[in-house]
């Protein structure tokens, strides 16, 4: 993404002095969850019920990244470009590991166990002394602190966002480290600090680490080492033979695999090609169509290759044509919402999708934040206090998308859309619609991913017959990146968050995507500009909440507001995640709720095996 400047916090040199802990701390614990509730797994537990912990190492699998395009340099951790997501997740190991069958909980990795104050002003944890970088140099609390500095002055905005209650960090000896924090209302940030991946001090302080790091394989402390680099087309990773924390019960039956290669495509069909010749082994697949007949072939036919869609159960995450509040034609709800009529899904969904996709509804789809119902009397309690501040559908109707026959037809959303836009002040002039000031309705969707034509070419036919003109401009991914920071556009297709992964237990993430304070920040995820003192103080009470039922109630009120403010034309999700893979591999019996589980897996065969031969080869394993 394109670079931004700001003045360093401090000096990353300067060591932070100990001083006397505070307090009265809580026992040492090996997990966290947000609310202080129990953990899954309790103490002395083995392994992770989604695991097989007796899963042969070796073997290797290939697959495609989810970017499209070239990556820049390695590191996700800046706001430069395009990254290498999975160097965050396989070469860099977090103070403690998130479970992946649980809505937010941490389990000690590189921390042995963590400390958080009952008053909810700190959080210390303790180092386990067997960790260790790759160059055998042990991790230290001054490595915690230098990755903490690193991360605010230097990495992506969202890590200013994420960690901007914490007051101070103190290192209280070699192997402990504290992080106090301005107040007790982040119920998350305890749990986003121990999520936490720790970079070497030695290594990253003699190199550039604002600018991505380049092509240099970082010397990290997970269980892979980046081992080759084709720069913007593959990355190898090679399994650490030795790593400290294979034993650990959140590492038994993970991480199988002695090699792991990603691929950047530019073309999804490519790449599509490339799968079926057996050129790589994985793709997760973001095309309905894609994935129902994008794949025939023989090597389908006959069980070489396969397709699953995993992790059913799992949340997804909102999806939308988002528009830009700036613009000012969108600033009036009504012509929003008369838009929003006008995107006919189920004709999409039925010709040009397969019928795969279920419309989306919430900003929290299948989630138990999603507002389905009428509020409840705590969101009541709520919402009243703004009331003359949000839309009064909002306590009075519960909210669907627009929804058609799917013939293709829509002439009565047209008339809808058209009586909405009369009251908004636009009139027919010339088979044009006009305001006031004579401005034709007129706006550009910006397309910087490519395939969405199909879907909006329609749309744009829809528009055209009732006076709306939208244009179609597609570029390229550097230019939408740099376009996108700088709000420079009508209308985009966005997701929230960026990354596609659902929001599970929310928490300081959302300013970042809804707050007043992220609208025209560079990097942030407000894609609608969205600037309302309502939905800043829905966020306030959604990051300040002390329990879980109570989180729930502000984020269905939350979703309320958005859906009825018509900030975005919903799209779709999944019913879980599509993937495609070649037949060489076994999964563990029980896969985790939030995660495919790909690290999961292990190899069977070199080479992919019909159905019946692999059937044969794995009967002695676990599941498949």
């Amino acid at each position: 993404m394109s670079s931004y400047f700001l003045p360093l916090i401090r000096s990353l040199l300067v060591p932070v002095l100990a001083c006397v802990s505070i307090g009265v701390s809580a026992a040492p614990s090996q997990a966290m969850t947000v609310y202080g509730e129990a953990p899954k797994y309790p103490a002395g537990f083995q392994h992770f019920d989604f695991v097989n912990p007796n899963a042969p190492k070796g073997g290797s699998l290939s697959r495609a990244s989810m970017e499209i395009g070239q990556f820049n340099y390695l590191t996700p951790y800046v706001d430069q470009g395009t990254g290498v997501a999975q160097v965050d997740q396989w070469v860099y190991a977090p103070l403690a590991f998130r479970s992946l069958d649980e809505p937010y909980t941490v389990y000690g990795l590189v921390a042995k166990t963590m400390e958080r104050d009952p008053d909810g002003l700190w959080v210390r944890f303790n180092l386990d002394p067997k960790a260790r970088f790759a160059d055998d140099t042990p991790i230290t609390a001054q490595d915690v602190a230098f990755t903490y500095h690193t991360l605010m002055t230097q990495g992506s905005l969202s890590y200013r966002m994420l960690y901007g209650e914490v007051k101070d960090i103190v290192i209280e000896g070699p192997l402990q480290v504290r992080f106090d924090f301005k107040s007790n209302q982040n119920r998350t940030l305890a749990l986003d600090l121990a999520s936490m991946r720790i970079l070497p001090e030695h290594w990253w302080k003699t190199r550039d680490f604002t600018n991505g790091g380049g092509f240099e394989p970082p010397l990290g402390s997970g269980p892979y080492a980046v081992s080759k680099v084709d720069p913007g087309r593959s990355i190898t990773f090679e399994r650490n033979q030795h790593w400290w924390g294979a034993n650990l019960p959140v590492s038994k039956g993970m991480y199988n695999f002695d090699r792991l290669t990603v691929n950047f495509y530019g073309d999804t069909d490519v790449a599509r090609e490339l799968l079926k010749a057996g050129a790589f082994d994985y793709n997760r697949e973001f095309s309905a169509t894609g994935f129902s007949i994008g794949y025939d072939s023989p090597s389908l036919n006959d069980g070489r290759l396969q397709k699953g869609v995993f992790a059913k159960d799992k949340p997804g995450a909102a999806q939308g044509f988002a528009f830009n509040l700036q613009n000012p034609f969108f600033q009036d709800r009504r012509v929003r919402q008369a838009l929003s009529l006008l995107w006919d899904f189920e004709w999409t969904n039925k010709q040009m999708m397969r019928s795969f996709y279920v419309r989306q509804q919430s900003y929290f789809p299948k989630s138990e934040m999603a507002a389905t119902a009428l509020p409840d009397a705590r969101e009541r309690e709520i919402l009243e206090p703004l009331r003359g501040k949000i839309p009064d559908e909002v306590f009075t109707q519960v909210y669907q998308a627009p929804k058609t026959d799917g013939s293709g037809y829509i002439r009565d959303k047209q008339l809808q859309a058209l009586a909405l836009l009369k009251e908004a002040g636009w009139t027919a002039k010339n088979n044009t619609l006009v305001n006031a000031e004579g401005e034709p309705l007129r706006f550009t969707f910006l397309d910087g991913q490519g395939g969405f034509d199909r879907m909006i070419l329609p749309y744009k036919r829809t528009l055209a017959q009732i006076g709306i003109t939208m244009d179609i401009r597609k570029i390229d991914s550097a230019q939408y990146i740099n376009r996108l920071n700088a709000r420079d556009y009508d209308m985009i297709v966005v997701g929230f968050p960026r990354s596609g992964q659902p929001i599970v237990s929310p928490g300081r993430e959302m300013y970042d995507m809804y707050g007043s304070r992220s609208a025209t920040q560079v990097g942030a995820s407000n894609a609608f500009v969205l600037r309302d003192p309502a939905v800043d103080t829905l966020l306030d009470g959604l990051v300040q909440a002390n329990s879980r039922a109570e989180m729930v109630h502000y984020a269905r009120a939350l979703d309320r507001v958005l859906q009825w403010g018509y900030y975005m034309i919903p799209n779709y999700y999944s019913v879980g995640t599509p993937t495609v893979y070649q037949n060489r591999f076994a999964r563990p019996a029980q896969e985790p709720m939030y995660d495919e589980g790909l690290d999961t897996w292990w190899q069977v065969s070199t080479t992919a095996q019909t159905n019946a031969a692999l059937s044969a080869a794995s009967t002695s394993s676990e599941g498949h």
